[in-house]
């Protein structure tokens, strides 16, 4: 069920039995096995919808949401322009795409100019939950090379919303996870397998999950 939120903007919409209503999530260099991880462990009725930036080659299409489906009972899908974000739903930003989430709820895809030389960027997807949800928006930084992710767990932290990132020790690469973490904003530095159910407790109390 979905209820219209009370802070002004009747466009967006907060679903019910959730304290947040989305998750982002950013990974680079190792991600796939990383993500993985996370959603395989992520109940079939979780209650906030799910968006994800991995970095990918621009040149091949993407099978990420096809590996991502046989790990997790979630929807996943390749994001499309004028999707509506949906709880227990992954959107996985496509190949050379920036994926934004818009004040409504919906998603957009951009190829504007590149953020610190990528497309998608993390910075941009945290930066518009951030601007959208507020404190009802979670930022996860998982394994990756380079700093992107760090600009948007500011944004994120600066509207009230909550930043877990991967420990540099589970990492397969550490690159992103210490700039995230050396920003200050973090609220959980956590080994890979403590993450899923961090985001479960957060999102929708405590739960088993099987």
């Amino acid at each position: 069920m979905i209820q219209m939120a009370e802070d002004g903007n009747n466009d967006l919409p907060h679903f019910s039995n959730a304290a947040f209503d989305i998750v982002a999530i950013a990974a680079s260099a190792g991600g796939l096995t990383a993500l993985a991880k996370v959603l395989s462990s992520v109940p079939t009725e979780f209650t906030a919808a799910i968006a994800i930036v991995q970095h990918l080659g621009p040149q091949y299409r993407s099978f990420m949401a096809e590996i991502l489906t046989r790990r997790t009972t979630l929807t996943v899908k390749q994001a499309e322009e004028g999707d509506c974000l949906t709880p227990g739903t992954a959107y996985v930003a496509p190949p050379n795409r920036h994926l934004v989430v818009n004040g409504d709820g919906t998603l957009s895809l951009s190829q504007s100019e590149l953020v610190h030389f990528l497309r998608p960027s993390a910075d941009l997807l945290f930066e518009s939950v951030a601007a959208t949800y507020k404190d009802r928006a979670i930022a996860v930084v998982l394994t990756g090379t380079g700093s992107d992710g760090a600009m948007g767990v500011e944004a994120i932290k600066k509207m009230g919303g909550t930043v877990i990132v991967q420990d540099v020790e589970t990492s397969e690469f550490s690159g992103m996870p210490s700039a995230a973490i050396q920003t200050g904003n973090v609220d959980f530095i956590l080994p890979l397998d403590e993450i899923s159910s961090t985001l479960v407790t957060l999102v929708m109390g405590n739960i088993e999950i099987n």
